[in-house]
């Protein structure tokens, strides 16, 4: 039976695949590579397109992407790696560590769609309100997504342990996942020669209709919110890594994707550094990432009790063709036609007696 079920599965994932690849040419996407797992094992990993059209370089599961946002998750393990070391404190107000009063003032003046209502002006905001996107307004009571926030919660994480964030990044997750086309990059931190040789080209469609490529993305400081360069089959030996216990405890991994709540009790659709949601009855847990005109990634995660249950979708695109129209304040992942259709193509099961 065990047989036949990796057998359908494979199956399964071999047709979603050539869907896949259909939305794929849709969205006018160059290149893109996908691993599909049930629980830590692989179903089927491929890359489509290429990561270099003129040079007709194909992408593959090991084709280097800016994840963007998909960095989100990995920051969050970090955070959550030094409070199992007793480093760091998710509640500890904002506002006692270096620098992050003139961060404040500064963020304030500048106000906008992040800023303008951030509650950073008294000790009631903490770390773990800017993790779980609840910073703004009055702290812990709304869910409003903020990356520029997001970012600066490397600066704690880099205080505590007296390291720089990267440092950590690398030997708290990189390191101990095996993630082996993986890095960080920012202004100050160039990526080794041959990662940037082999990283996919960005395009973006032009005025014209025409699909060319795009700068690179602007120079970054070493924030939380992104910075990271890794191939589909690295993200998927962090989801396993992540998944088996290698990284946090049962208790810490179950607090990622634990909606955030309210005071009122009202369930909000983050965790920490995740979306969260149910789906047609069905547990999920996910991070897009964009960098608009360049790269766009969707790891997606089914978080069902059983573990023949648990299912994980990772895609990585050299343009902004995964994403989908969304509010700062909600989660739609039913907006996004490849999440749909993996869902569709892999339902729940049914329990018979």
């Amino acid at each position: 039976m065990a047989s036949n079920m990796v057998s359908n599965d494979r199956d399964a994932a071999r047709a979603l695949f050539a869907r896949f690849d259909s939305l794929r040419v849709a969205e006018r996407i160059p290149g893109m590579a996908v691993v599909l797992l049930r629980d830590t094992t692989v179903l089927l990993a491929q890359g489509f397109g290429f990561a270099d059209v003129a040079r007709e370089i194909p992408v593959t599961p090991d084709t280097p992407f800016d994840v963007a946002s998909v960095a989100k998750p990995i920051s969050a393990v970090v955070a959550l790696r030094l409070v199992e070391a007793g480093q760091l404190d998710l509640d500890r107000p904002m506002r006692r560590y270096r620098d992050f009063n003139e961060f404040c003032a500064a963020a304030r003046g500048d106000g906008g769609i992040f800023f303008g209502d951030y509650a950073c002006e008294n000790d009631q905001l903490t770390l773990r309100h800017v993790l779980s996107m609840t910073a703004n307004g009055t702290p812990g009571t709304r869910f409003w997504y903020n990356p520029p926030s997001f970012s600066w919660a490397s600066r704690p994480m880099a205080e505590v342990a007296g390291q720089t964030f990267s440092d950590l990044v690398d030997s708290l997750v990189f390191r101990p996942a095996g993630m082996q086309h993986a890095a960080r990059r920012h202004r100050r931190r160039p990526l080794p020669p041959e990662l940037a040789a082999a990283l996919a080209t960005p395009y973006h469609v032009d005025s014209a209709g025409q699909v060319v490529p795009s700068d690179p993305p602007p120079p970054q400081g070493d924030g939380a919110a992104g910075g990271v360069i890794a191939s589909a089959n690295d993200v998927a030996r962090f989801d396993i890594a992540l998944t088996s216990g290698r990284l946090l405890a049962p208790a810490s991994r179950a607090s990622l994707w634990t909606p955030t709540r309210t005071p009122s009790g009202a369930m909000l659709p983050y965790g920490l550094g995740w979306f969260l949601a149910t789906y047609q009855g069905r547990s999920l847990a996910w991070h897009t990432g964009l960098w608009e005109g360049r790269y766009s990634a969707l790891y997606l995660k089914v978080l069902n009790a059983s573990r023949d249950e648990q299912l994980t979708l990772i895609l990585l695109a050299n343009s902004e063709g995964l994403r989908w129209p969304s509010r700062l304040d909600e989660a739609a992942i039913e907006r996004s036609a490849f999440a749909t259709a993996f869902l569709d193509a892999f339902p729940a099961r049914r329990t018979t007696h």
